[in-house]
């Protein structure tokens, strides 16, 4: 378990943010944009914005980009944040991250994906960690709390488990996956909330 992030108002923000999204809940989505302080949108809103697709899919992500486009947009990508990596590239470093966050059970969930669809299990590995997940402008530990955020927000309770353990891999302590948590607590159903809660409680 890491020393933990020093968390800021900016990163709770943007957990809000991706939660909004993830969830389809246009009004808050449209409230963020509109009270987004100087300096933003960003990068950071960029990427957590691109991460959406993960966990909601194609479709909540582009209607997330409309919506957010009615307010105002994202802002410009800059010419460092578009990437030229060939599928390769994608693999090895989504590799290296998929082992860093399942730690000891890398090959068993490896294993287990690859028994549902060869091709699927490749997908995750290449596309969502390695092209996705493993980009710059947040770190490793944000990207995890960002997706502790969705997997509690839709009841997916063995994958927050297992991204609850990942982020703390990656440096983020207990407190700041509860102060995430708690951060978008009003978004989330209720149940899927406390269950999400029991878990972290589980983890010390």
């Amino acid at each position: 378990m890491g020393p933990g992030l020093t968390l800021t108002i900016k990163d709770l923000r943007l957990a809000r943010l991706f939660s909004a999204a993830v969830l389809g809940n246009w009004e808050e989505l449209r409230r963020l944009r509109r009270a987004a302080p100087a300096g933003e949108p960003d990068r950071a809103w960029r990427e957590a914005i691109l991460q959406v697709h993960i966990f909601a899919g194609f479709p909540r992500l582009v209607e997330t980009f409309g919506v957010l486009a009615e307010e105002g947009g994202l802002g410009q990508a800059q010419p460092d944040e578009l990437e030229d990596l060939a599928p390769p590239a994608f693999a090895a470093r989504g590799q290296k991250l998929f082992d860093l966050i399942y730690g000891d059970q890398s090959e068993r969930v490896g294993a287990l994906l690859e028994s549902y669809h060869t091709d699927f299990a490749t997908w995750i590995t290449s596309h969502a960690y390695g092209g996705v997940l493993s980009r710059d402008g947040l770190e490793g530990a944000q990207r995890e709390l960002l997706a502790c955020c969705a997997l509690a927000a839709l009841g997916q309770e063995r994958q927050f488990q297992s991204h609850a353990r990942g982020s703390l891999r990656l440096g983020a302590s207990l407190d700041d996956l509860a102060t995430t948590l708690t951060t978008v607590a009003d978004l989330l159903p209720p149940e899927n909330l406390i269950r999400a809660q029991a878990i972290i409680a589980g983890l010390n």
